[in-house]
């Protein structure tokens, strides 16, 4: 006879995290609602990490945000590409470059904001003019001046060195989709980086991450991204020699 499942003494701690925890047991085994729940987001992981990237929504949201964007793509021909090539997602196609270099002859950009599907297409496209609705008015009452923003297809976080180079801005923050986990499929991830060019290391950029309703929320992703942007501008540099102190500082 199956033993049925025992009830959890830790099951309330489930209303607390997404995390999986307190999942019960039937016999040696997990009860089969926890097996199923498992499976579903296995299948939602790796759905995200295959969706595909719509350059042109983002741009009619973009649009619509009354933020100008520009369109380019990576080396990496393919979506398959992308996943094998890391490299060449860090590297520009060759035929992106001229956008660049034209929206560059206007010249000093304090900023270019560059968005990517990444890993997980469907968090760039949920998530990230949401933040950049909440960042940009703050950026722009600082007296930033921000280049178009750039949506890249098939971007690795090191291809926004190569677009700010080229552009001519001081500093570039990449939003991109994270590696889907089992409980956030479409987790946002921001990375910025002062004075980009090719060569950059992570040591020498910042992120936040987990931007979501479910994780960390959109005023609050931009107050963070709005005070290391600042910081990075005084001081000069991003990376581990920059702390996120906006909560200390109440920024």
């Amino acid at each position: 006879m199956t033993t049925p499942a025992a009830p959890d003494p830790w099951h309330s701690l489930r209303g607390l995290t997404p995390a999986r925890i307190a999942l019960g047991r039937a016999g040696a085994s997990l009860p089969t609602g926890a097996h199923l729940e498992f499976q579903l987001a296995h299948a939602r992981a790796r759905d995200a990490v295959r969706d595909s990237f719509d350059v042109a929504a983002l741009r009619r949201q973009l649009h619509d945000a009354g933020l100008p964007s520009i369109a380019i793509r990576s080396a990496a021909a393919d979506s398959t590409t992308y996943l094998q090539r890391p490299d060449l997602g860090r590297r520009l196609d060759p035929g992106s470059r001229e956008p660049l270099v034209a929206a560059a002859v206007e010249g000093g950009f304090d900023a270019v904001i560059v968005i990517s599907g990444g890993l997980s297409a469907r968090a760039a496209h949920r998530h990230a003019v949401p933040v950049l609705s909440a960042l940009v008015p703050r950026l722009r009452g600082d007296h930033w001046r921000l280049a178009p923003v750039v949506v890249a297809e098939r971007a690795r976080v090191g291809l926004s060195d190569e677009i700010g180079f080229l552009l001519g801005a001081r500093l570039a923050l990449i939003l991109l989709g994270e590696r889907p986990g089992l409980s956030a499929p479409d987790s946002l991830g921001g990375y910025l980086t002062w004075d980009p060019r090719r060569g950059r290391t992570d040591a020498e950029r910042n992120c936040v991450s987990n931007i979501r309703p479910e994780g960390l929320a959109y005023d609050s992703a931009a107050n963070r991204l709005g005070f290391l942007m600042a910081e990075a501008s005084r001081r000069r540099l991003t990376g581990v020699a920059l702390k996120d102190e906006s909560g200390v500082l109440g920024a």
